[in-house]
């Protein structure tokens, strides 16, 4: 039987899934917490204890995957010692809050800033993250001068999670890509929250979703920051300036880690259905799936621990979990890479953007390539850091964030 949203509105029950049939209204903005009912972490451990485990190659370490000894690390430590009422309450200290933008139940978390002349900033997260992929920088974006910053360059930060992701509602419907969802935070931050300006960030989908916002919401949107560039392609047609040595270099690097670390985009991308029957059944399975990113990603050196505690891992494991998301989350790469998002002769991402750049991220393009897309006002590259960009290096993504919208106040 299918999980209900462990959303729960303060003081009310649990709710209830969406109706894909009833009337779209506007709903108002309701104050949400989150309560994961026993019985769901008392199945978790009890699937936990029973853990199917598959063989392993001799030798072999993360070079098939992730590696065995790890995973059982992990999974004992959900099982035993991870402690899911504690990060919980760390969630909960955080204002999060519901509403209905299209139909569909959007779940946030707001912080208001705490300066002279906050700025609405919307940041959205990736795949495979979640909000909670935010819990450092919010405070810091919110409050800068509690974290050793300004109160000047404060901001009113809202961080959604994406439809089908976390507490959000999953669509009944095909079509809902990553283009949309930029489409829906316009009408988050403007119709339901009120924000008739704001500035935008993000990083993975959460880049194109920024990146759409600036494109097509320029009315709304005073600057976007990003750590990703991926999407839109720009114009290279008749009349398109010939690339540089630096770009065909990008160019051969991303071929070449299509080959190597693309299976699971294409997977995603082709069969998501498929892929969720074992990750909606097997926690260890969820685990290794998205625990492998993780540490390949990220600039850790081959150890995932030294940018990522077990329980940040198994906070965001543990997410996808109760919620049942891994399935809609994946099908967003289905709808997404479907949609060859490429610019016209003469098109361009005008409003201002700052890109801060992780030498570990998944590609790192040089600034002539990101010029083609965007109206690059800032250029930073991180001396460190990669692509989990507010959790491995939040102290320098959020001065990044602060210089770059500084002129723009």
């Amino acid at each position: 039987m299918p999980l209900t949203p462990i959303c729960r509105p303060i003081g009310q029950s649990l709710s209830c899934p969406p109706n894909p049939h009833r009337e779209e209204t506007n709903m108002a903005v309701q104050p949400f917490t989150i309560d994961v009912p026993d019985s769901i972490l008392e199945d978790l451990k009890s699937r936990l204890e029973r853990t199917r485990w598959p063989d392993e190659l001799p030798g072999t370490n993360w070079e098939y995957g992730s590696n065995l000894d790890y995973v059982k690390e992990l999974v004992e430590y959900w099982r035993a010692k991870f402690d899911w009422r504690a990060q919980e309450r760390l969630l909960n200290s955080f204002s999060h809050f519901k509403t209905e933008v299209d139909g569909l139940d959007i779940h946030y978390i707001r912080e208001k800033g705490k300066g002279p002349n906050p700025i609405p900033l919307v940041i959205t997260h990736g795949w495979p993250g979640t909000f909670f992929e935010m819990y450092k920088v919010i405070p810091m974006l919110s409050d800068p001068a509690r974290h050793g910053g300004d109160p000047a360059d404060a901001f009113d930060v809202v961080a959604p999670s994406m439809p089908g992701y976390g507490f959000s509602g999953h669509t009944p419907e095909r079509g809902l890509d990553v283009l949309a969802i930029g489409d829906l935070w316009a009408k988050l931050m403007s119709d339901n929250l009120g924000y008739p300006r704001f500035g935008a960030q993000g990083g993975d989908w959460g880049a194109i979703v920024t990146a759409k916002l600036g494109l097509s919401h320029s009315d709304k949107v005073i600057g976007i920051h990003s750590t990703f560039i991926s999407r839109p392609t720009p114009y290279m047609g008749p009349g398109s300036r010939e690339l540089s040595e630096a770009e065909k270099a990008m160019f051969q690097q991303r071929t070449d880690w299509q080959a190597a670390e693309g299976g699971y985009a294409h997977i995603q991308g082709t069969k998501p259905q498929t892929l969720s029957y074992g990750l909606n059944d097997s926690p260890a399975g969820l685990a290794a799936w998205i625990v492998e990113k993780y540490r390949t990603w990220s600039d850790c050196g081959g150890d995932v621990e030294t940018r990522f505690t077990k329980d940040e891992l198994l906070t965001t494991i543990t997410i996808y979990w109760v919620t049942q998301s891994i399935g809609s989350a994946t099908k967003l790469y289905y709808e997404s890479l479907r949609e060859t998002w490429r610019l016209a002769q003469g098109e361009r991402i005008e409003v201002p953007c700052g890109i801060a750049v992780f030498p570990s991220e998944i590609s790192v393009p040089p600034r002539e390539w990101a010029e083609r897309s965007y109206n690059v006002q800032q250029w930073t590259v991180m001396p460190s850091g990669g692509h989990f960009a507010a959790l491995e290096e939040p102290v320098r993504l959020v001065e990044d964030i602060r210089n770059f919208f500084r002129p723009l106040r």
